[in-house]
């Protein structure tokens, strides 16, 4: 995988909308973030727009326009990291489009998760690695000291990987594995499923959130996975948070999931602080990882990207 060139002082920083709708206010905040960063925002021409089509999908813009943005992005060579102001549902437009040769030429860092995970799918396609993190809410809500921000900064100069240490939980079963990470929006990513931009691969550490899906519907995708042969063949699985279904019963949820993944003998971490919930810690697509799970708790952490 493509690592790409680390931020320095001065550099270029590209926010983008290419997928739901952002509050301006969210994306004003980003510029200031980045700005105490030491960096140069600088923001796309639709990326504060608002877009109707068919009626009830809100998009930033139409998807020409989002195109047209993500492409000034990875084609303008000034631009060295490219934050997505949001997730919501659009990315899977512009797939196809997109010059993914030029990207490992100039690789260049993307920020993002939900919806983005379609875009981090198309990183990986690439051979490029991203960060799949928090956006522009988090930017504005939240000053640098935050252990989000903190760890994105770090990971963008190259000052270090972070190592996450998380608590037990009664599902996880323990073992150790070391392999490509991959994920993000489970949903999303099984849209892309049978694709040339899959990004759920027997042999790898895989790490899945979702929001608003019910319990069956969840369950059906990870059948899906299951006849594919490839959640038998995982490396590991780190299983985030899953939100705002009906009931909100979370019990249900991990119960299902862990009937679902009790057959194989790979490493699951369970609870992890990936989703759409305040703590939202990022994770490097495509690095090399090691999750270590015990009785005592979980450990994950990654080789240093050279």
């Amino acid at each position: 995988m493509i690592i790409p060139p680390f931020l320095k002082p001065g550099d270029k920083f590209a926010i983008v909308s290419p997928s739901g709708t952002v509050l301006p206010e969210r994306v004003d905040g980003a510029v200031r973030a980045i700005e105490l960063w030491g960096f140069v925002p600088l923001v796309s021409e639709h990326c504060k727009e608002e877009y109707h089509a068919y009626t009830v999908i809100t998009h930033s813009a139409p998807p020409e326009q989002r195109l047209a943005d993500l492409q000034w992005a990875l084609h303008n060579p000034q631009v060295r990291a490219i934050l997505c102001s949001r997730g919501g549902y659009g990315a899977v437009h512009l797939l196809e489009h997109l010059n993914l040769e030029a990207l490992a030429r100039d690789p260049k860092w993307l920020i993002g998760f939900s919806d983005i995970s379609a875009l981090h799918a198309a990183w990986h396609r690439a051979g490029v690695v991203s960060i799949h993190s928090p956006m522009a809410k988090h930017l504005t809500l939240y000053d640098s000291d935050n252990e989000t921000n903190r760890i994105n900064y770090n990971i963008l100069t190259g000052k270090g990987l972070p190592t996450y240490h998380e608590p037990a939980h009664h599902y996880n079963r323990p073992g150790t594995a070391t392999a490509t990470i991959t994920g993000g929006n489970l949903a999303v990513l099984m849209g892309l499923l049978a694709t040339p931009f899959n990004l759920i691969k027997a042999g790898n550490i895989l790490f899945i959130e979702d929001v608003a899906e019910q319990v069956y519907q969840v369950q059906r995708l990870l059948y899906h996975l299951r006849l594919a042969g490839i959640l038998p063949r995982l490396a590991g699985l780190i299983v985030g948070q899953f939100t705002k279904h009906r009931g909100d019963d979370t019990t249900a949820m991990l119960d299902m999931i862990h009937d679902m993944v009790a057959p194989y003998h790979y490493p699951v971490a369970f609870n992890f602080p990936i989703g759409h919930v305040e703590r939202n810690v990022p994770i490097v697509e495509g690095a090399t990882a090691t999750l270590a799970v015990s009785d005592t708790g979980v450990k994950l952490h990654y080789e240093e990207l050279k």
